[in-house]
């Protein structure tokens, strides 16, 4: 049951990041005004940013049995999920309210650029898990 899980999860876990990047945050800023759309979308990335965290934790639990090679290297993955959200939302979402009225030592569009990255990378190491997932869920070919 556990392994079932372990290639469940991320999958689920890409189809929200990218379900996010390409559907909601562009909807909400196609449909309402800007500073409406961008509280929506702030909504959205706390809940993502919190929920990608409970997501790597349930994995790395479900990994810490294994002890395998490919443990291993689903566990840094996990942990390269765990740091972009902790920096690209906790650190970088806290500076931007101070930047968006012109304080701080970055702008609110070199702030967005980051945490942009630290997203794209996350998106990047839960498709990995994916991939990973789906090799070892192949049966053996003849």
């Amino acid at each position: 049951m556990a392994d079932r899980w372990r290639r469940l999860l991320p999958g689920l876990w890409a189809g929200m990041l990218l379900c996010i990047a390409a559907l909601a945050a562009p909807a909400a800023f196609g449909a309402l005004p800007s500073a409406d759309a961008g509280q929506v979308v702030s909504r959205i990335f706390v809940r993502e940013a919190w929920i990608s965290l409970a997501l790597a934790a349930a994995l790395l639990l479900l990994e810490r049995g294994r002890g395998t090679q490919s443990g291993f290297g689903n566990s840094v993955l996990l942990w390269a999920t765990v740091l972009c959200t902790l920096l690209g939302y906790f650190a970088v979402q806290a500076l931007m309210p101070a930047a968006r009225v012109g304080q701080g030592v970055l702008s609110f569009g070199q702030l967005h650029l980051i945490s942009t990255v630290f997203y794209g990378l996350k998106s990047l190491a839960v498709l990995l898990l994916v991939w990973r997932a789906a090799a070892v869920s192949r049966p053996p070919s003849s």
